[in-house]
């Protein structure tokens, strides 16, 4: 993070007393209640605020390298490029992820709430897993929080807890689906570290842990990004993403967010 950057967060960090000062003494308006909605809130500052936000990033490009760690110690590797259109909730939101691997190009859209793919200028029903790895990153992502309000979900603030050395507010996040995502924010920068939730086993018996993890954040047309994503299952990596660079800001045309069969 740049000086003024770092500078910005521990100034908005400061003014709703829930920031360490740098000598580690607690100041003592830091004893005040901190709420789910003032974390949030900070949060979304620090991530450009709010508007910053809804206007920046209202529609973009994003490109980069998806690779996919196999339980056989094969991975796969797979350039892709993302173009979304914003709606006034996530539920309509518009998202076509182009992948492109060496054996396989494929296409997966997001619209009016429903899920298909595109192949060979053909429509698909995508495979379960790859469905529901498309929608987890909707459901449980940085954006969540960041649109907690639009998309009418509700917050908790389970606490403060330190852990591999960091001081972290934990939160949690519900949406109207009954979707539950735990947040682990970092109490000095005010960014999410990663992100904890659980989704129902396909073949029954307990449900899995999936666990987000964001690394490498940098600044983005004003607004703070992690570039470098990795999803645990069960403690197991499984898949690393990487951005090489993201627009926000450009026309998308309406028609890749289309259906072949329209």
């Amino acid at each position: 993070m740049n000086r003024s950057a770092l500078s910005l967060s521990v100034c908005v960090a400061l003014l709703l007393g829930i920031v360490s000062s740098n000598s580690g003494a607690v100041a003592a308006d830091q004893q005040k209640t901190v709420t789910a909605e003032q974390v949030a809130e900070s949060a979304i500052f620090v991530y450009g605020s709010r508007n910053v936000l809804s206007q920046i990033r209202r529609n973009g490009i994003e490109r980069g390298r998806i690779v996919r760690f196999g339980t056989d110690g094969r991975n796969e590797e797979a350039s892709y490029e993302r173009r979304f259109v914003r709606g006034e909730s996530m539920d309509k939101d518009k998202i076509r992820l182009d992948q492109k691997a060496p054996t396989l190009e494929y296409s997966l859209v997001y619209g009016d709430g429903k899920l298909w793919g595109i192949i060979n200028g053909a429509a698909f029903t995508p495979r379960q897993d790859a469905a529901n790895t498309f929608l987890s990153q909707q459901r449980h992502g940085i954006d969540t929080l960041l649109r907690y309000k639009e998309n009418g979900s509700t917050l908790t603030l389970v606490g403060k807890e330190k852990q591999k050395g960091l001081d972290l507010y934990v939160l949690d996040l519900v949406d109207k689906d009954k979707q539950s995502t735990r947040y682990y924010i970092s109490t000095k920068s005010l960014h999410v570290l990663w992100l904890e939730y659980e989704e129902p086993s396909t073949v029954g018996g307990s449900p899995i842990k999936f666990t987000r993890k964001f690394l490498d954040y940098r600044y983005a047309q004003s607004t703070l990004v992690p570039y470098r994503t990795v999803l645990a299952e069960n403690g197991r990596d499984v898949m690393e993403t990487r951005i090489s660079n993201v627009t926000f800001g450009i026309k998308i045309d309406d028609s890749v967010f289309k259906s072949p069969e329209a």
